[in-house]
């Protein structure tokens, strides 16, 4: 059964990497805005923002944040992952720094976006519940390759952790 999720990355430092990941096929992931879709929703302020999330949250079981160089503790990030967290949505961050971009160049790690996001009365991090997967390759085609092997048993794991922590 193909999951449907939400991927939070951050876009304009790595839209073309996600868009490998979201290619991938096994899972049916939210519709990208395009650029002058977003430029639109971004000009519509903070509530049309968050009512164009909430939209494209419907219906899924799981957000999959693409972590790149800069996708830790943005805003937008940030409330996306707050937002499924509190919706019982499971979460994860999967590493793509390896995964080349339009110019066929690489990246360097980022912090872990789940690091920025504090839950429950114990105040922790949600990085001490929810998982992050830095593939063990260096080679984008490999990274690939390895994120398209374990994403939908990745995908599992969250939901199974997040009905696990209701």
């Amino acid at each position: 059964m193909a999951r449907k999720v939400f991927y939070s990355f951050h876009y304009s430092a790595d839209s073309w990497r996600a868009s490998k990941v979201r290619n991938i096929g096994v899972i049916e992931g939210n519709q990208p805005a395009k650029d002058n879709d977003w430029e639109s929703i971004t000009k519509g302020g903070d509530k049309k923002i968050e009512a164009w999330i909430a939209e494209q949250m419907n219906g899924r079981t799981c957000t999959v944040i693409l972590a790149g160089k800069e996708t830790a503790n943005r805003k937008w990030i940030n409330h996306e992952i707050v937002k499924s967290w509190d919706k019982g949505l499971g979460v994860l961050v999967i590493y793509i720094h390896n995964i080349t971009n339009h110019d066929d160049k690489q990246t360097t790690k980022g912090a872990n976006p789940l690091d920025y996001v504090i839950h429950g009365p114990s105040k922790a991090k949600l990085s001490t519940i929810a998982k992050s997967y830095d593939p063990p390759k260096t080679v984008s085609a490999d990274v690939y390759n390895y994120i398209a092997a374990n994403i939908e048993k990745w995908i599992e794991d969250a939901i199974t952790i997040r009905k696990a922590n209701i």
